[in-house]
């Protein structure tokens, strides 16, 4: 009976933060908006004028609760796939990183665990360094639900928002990028290690510019999550896919994962199933505040090589089998 209530206690943990991701936004914006026309018209309009004279804080590092990010509910996610964060290599508190996260999945759940809460301990692994997720810079514009992510330590991907991070916040800081976006996660599914990065440079000129290491990161078994529903190239599905990616920032994905209580193959969870997140070895970049083509093309090769490396020497560790390799697109 006790094992049971715990399969469920870590069951809505995870559940509670898909919904959180789908519809915090939308549900307070919409009650806001409500309120105006109500007696309680006072409430939004203090919020309102609030966010108004709060609006650049996300672009400014946010503001970050350290008692968010250690909410026991973390660990409880944590423990409902398993997730586990593997450290390859030490990271100076005297340096900055940018660390591109691969693969993305449909939610980035390895990402979100390790990176924007303390489930996994990464002030205990990585003691000295200050981890930033990067989201949509979209995520910001929505009422409560911006605050909330910016308790965790979440600010946009945007390059003036990541810039601040690198060049007006000392040393000890990194950047954690999924980089593969909306694009990658058309391609998560279960056995897939696929990853979005032959035309991704962005980060490598960012961490170029403001003189940031650069550091490989890849999630054993986030594709595994879900079940996506694969369109074919010219079905009406993948074209609404490709316009949500351009204009929104965001690919809607057709999925099968489980119930909260594993009674459906239809519901919302995903499947339980180990993650481990390895951070590969620093790669150290010369601080070049207008970099050639040529550099950046140089430091994005090594940034690659680095990437097949690590997922070459954890693969059957892992659970993966010694003749999978990694597809880069």
């Amino acid at each position: 009976m006790e094992d049971s209530m715990r399969k469920h206690v870590l069951a809505i943990s995870v559940f509670q933060w898909i919904i959180t991701f789908l519809l915090m936004g939308i549900f307070f914006t919409i009650i806001l908006l409500y309120l105006l026309f109500t007696s309680f018209w006072i409430i939004p309009l203090m919020y309102f004028t609030w966010l108004l004279i709060d609006w650049d804080t996300p672009m400014r590092g946010g503001r970050r609760v350290e008692w968010v990010r250690r909410w026991t509910i973390w660990k409880h996610f944590r423990d409902y796939f398993p997730i586990k964060l593997v450290q390859s290599a030490q990271l100076s508190p005297d340096r900055n990183y940018v660390l591109g996260c691969h693969p993305h999945g449909i939610f980035s759940a390895s990402s979100f665990c390790n990176f924007a809460t303390e489930g996994t301990g990464f002030s205990q692994i990585f003691p000295g360094i200050r981890p930033w997720l990067a989201i949509l810079a979209g995520v910001f514009r929505l009422p409560v639900y911006r605050d909330y992510a910016m308790c965790a330590g979440a600010v946009p991907v945007s390059k003036d928002s990541l810039k601040y991070l690198l060049t007006c916040c000392g040393t000890g800081n990194a950047v954690f990028i999924v980089v593969g976006g909306a694009a990658e996660s058309l391609q998560a599914s279960p056995g897939e290690h696929t990853v979005t990065l032959s035309n991704r440079k962005g980060f490598v000129r960012l961490a170029l510019e403001n003189g940031a290491d650069l550091v490989p990161v890849f999630s054993f078994g986030e594709n595994d999550l879900y079940e996506q529903v694969r369109f074919s190239p010219d079905s009406w599905g993948w074209k609404l896919q490709l316009l949500f990616q351009k204009h929104v920032g965001f690919a809607p994905c057709l999925f099968k994962g489980t119930g909260v209580f594993g009674e459906s193959s239809w519901g919302l969870n995903p499947f339980p199933r180990p993650l481990t997140t390895v951070v590969g070895r620093p790669i150290r970049v010369p601080h070049c505040p207008v970099p050639s083509e040529e550099e950046v093309a140089q430091y994005h090769t090594l940034y690659i090589d680095g990437l097949k490396s690590l997922f070459d020497e954890y693969k059957v560790s892992c659970g993966l089998s010694s003749s999978d390799t990694l597809n880069i697109i």
